[in-house]
């Protein structure tokens, strides 16, 4: 069905907004910038194959996605620049998500952010500029960890002795409950959820502004106004068709779910999230944890990286190394080729580029789809 051409006013600003978007790309990113732009008043059509399959209860090992693979880290406050795009994608983010997450929860899609995150020092000179990085910042709610206050959690944590960062309000919000709560959002919108491949992106000229046709992989041509590409390793080909070269890097996450041999443990003491050399530790029930880090290039996992993660690089405590794996999935993700990511574009009047987030998608998932919403109500200005 053709999304007409309908036109609303901006209950804030007073001016007309776009009435027909298409993104272009359901992982989080995608999902989350149809809802905040429907959220803004746009007729949205949200368009991918993977809105043909329900979202999976749990992680596994079968056409994961970045997003549906991804531990949803959270690492905003606990970052060294203050200055610079990257650290404003950051801060705007951790401070949308709150909002966001309250915005969302819903009893049918419970949802939560989960804190703290600690993150472990490395070397006595990581340490040292942890403890200026929280002396420098006192309302950022860091604070360094000295060794004794590492030897008090249950099971112990890995230590490589030198202290540790704790970020009182980063963390993780679950993947698969963000996407729940998003689709059942959607509906709620009366966003368009078409579960096909677009193929296709052809420039559309009019006398008042540009348009932009797509062709679906099941026969569908609509016309919008502005399109959004979200589809991270998937929007390399659909550029290109136009002209545009951003080409990008398929770099594979890995998760590991371990079970501890011992008896079930309380976790006391221990963050929502526990980083040790940019590996990721997630208690997951008593004597459950995900383990897990973005470090291969390429699609095809090496049995030695996934072993080296797990003894994270020797310096896993005893307990650790004798869990058991119990489960095991992966993900891609996006790295930009020769630039920054993300890649927060636009390309041309009307085409708009947000991918290739590669490690930060959910963390940076507020900011991009705020970014969005500004450059299509600023061309609603434009075209007044």
């Amino acid at each position: 069905m053709r999304l007409h051409q309908l036109r609303s006013s901006h209950p804030r600003a007073g001016f007309e907004l776009i009435a027909s978007i298409a993104v272009i790309g359901a992982g989080v990113t995608g999902t989350s910038t149809a809802w905040h732009l429907a959220g803004q008043g746009h007729r949205v059509l949200l368009s991918d194959p993977l809105l043909a399959r329900p979202i999976p209860s749990k992680p596994a090992d079968r056409d994961l996605n970045g997003s549906t693979a991804s531990l949803g880290v959270l690492m905003g406050h606990a970052f060294r620049r203050s200055s610079g795009r990257a650290w404003r994608l950051r801060q705007r983010s951790m401070t949308l998500w709150p909002s966001w997450v309250e915005q969302l929860n819903h009893p049918e899609s419970p949802l939560q952010l989960e804190t703290p995150l600690i993150q472990l020092a490395g070397s006595a000179d990581e340490a040292l500029r942890m403890q200026q990085l929280a002396d420098a910042r006192p309302d950022s709610g860091l604070q360094f960890i000295t060794n004794e206050r590492l030897e008090q959690a249950d099971p112990p944590w890995p230590q490589a002795g030198h202290g540790a960062m704790l970020s009182k309000r980063d963390g993780r919000i679950d993947p698969l409950q963000l996407l729940r709560a998003l689709r059942r959002s959607l509906v709620e919108h009366n966003i368009e959820l078409r579960g096909t491949e677009v193929v296709e992106l052809l420039r559309q000229s009019s006398s008042d502004q540009s348009k932009w046709r797509l062709l679906t992989a099941d026969g569908g041509i609509d016309d919008f106004d502005v399109v959004v590409i979200c589809s991270a390793l998937g929007s390399t080909k659909l550029l290109q068709s136009l002209g545009h070269q951003r080409p990008m890097d398929a770099v594979l996450g890995q998760v590991l779910e371990l079970q501890l041999n011992k008896p079930a443990r309380p976790w006391s003491g221990w963050p929502a999230v526990l980083t040790c050399g940019g590996i990721n530790l997630i208690p997951h029930g008593q004597d459950r944890l995900w383990i897990g880090a973005t470090l291969e290039p390429g699609v095809n996992a090496d049995p030695a990286a996934t072993e080296t993660m797990k003894r994270l690089n020797e310096l896993a405590p005893a307990w650790l190394n004798d869990a058991r794996v119990i489960g095991q999935w992966r993900g891609l993700r996006a790295r930009p080729r020769e630039r920054p990511a993300p890649l927060l574009e636009e390309l041309e009047p009307g085409l708009l580029l947000a991918s290739g987030h590669y490690r930060n998608g959910v963390l940076l998932t507020p900011a991009t789809a705020e970014w969005v919403g500004q450059h299509v109500d600023q061309q609603s200005i434009t075209n007044r």
